[in-house]
């Protein structure tokens, strides 16, 4: 079983459908996704790809400052996490983790190593580098589950 796809992205559309493909692809019950890259690389323009696959119509901005932003779209609770300003990762203890990754949940979260020691293992990690004019996502199975995301991803 495959555990690991990369593709080339060429501008903001195609990043945006990569989020709708991962929307549509997503085994059932919660799954935690990590996206990293650098400033800029398309983790918020991915996320809400992801988000309007899944019937968001409003803006998606990243949660830089409030840490997570919550949506409810299609029955189910979607947590967008930016742990971007987070000095150490003891400091989501105060979020109350334990509620948004409930395993019913689907958990985005940007900036993944600043919450390193505290997150548990995602389903996926998605890394977003520069690629010339457009961006390579690399995505990675990390359990189960996300193997079998990465396959049906394949097939979408």
């Amino acid at each position: 079983m495959k555990t690991e796809y990369s593709l080339y992205l060429p501008d903001e559309q195609a990043m945006m459908a990569l989020g709708a493909r991962l929307a549509a692809s997503r085994p059932e019950g919660g799954r935690v996704v990590h996206l990293t890259g650098d400033l800029g690389a398309g983790k918020t323009t991915l996320t809400r790809g992801w988000l309007r696959a899944l019937g968001h119509s409003g803006a998606v901005k990243s949660p830089t400052y409030t840490l997570v932003e919550s949506y409810r779209l299609a029955g189910r609770d979607v947590h967008h996490f930016d742990l971007y300003r987070l000095a150490d990762p003891e400091e989501l203890d105060y979020l109350g983790l334990d509620d948004y990754f409930d395993g019913q949940a689907l958990c985005l979260v940007e900036w993944p190593e600043r919450g390193e020691g505290v997150l548990k293992t995602p389903d996926l990690a998605i890394r977003l580098t520069v690629a010339g004019e457009g961006r390579e996502a690399r995505i990675e199975a990390l359990s189960e589950a996300g193997r079998v995301w990465l396959e049906a991803l394949e097939r979408v």
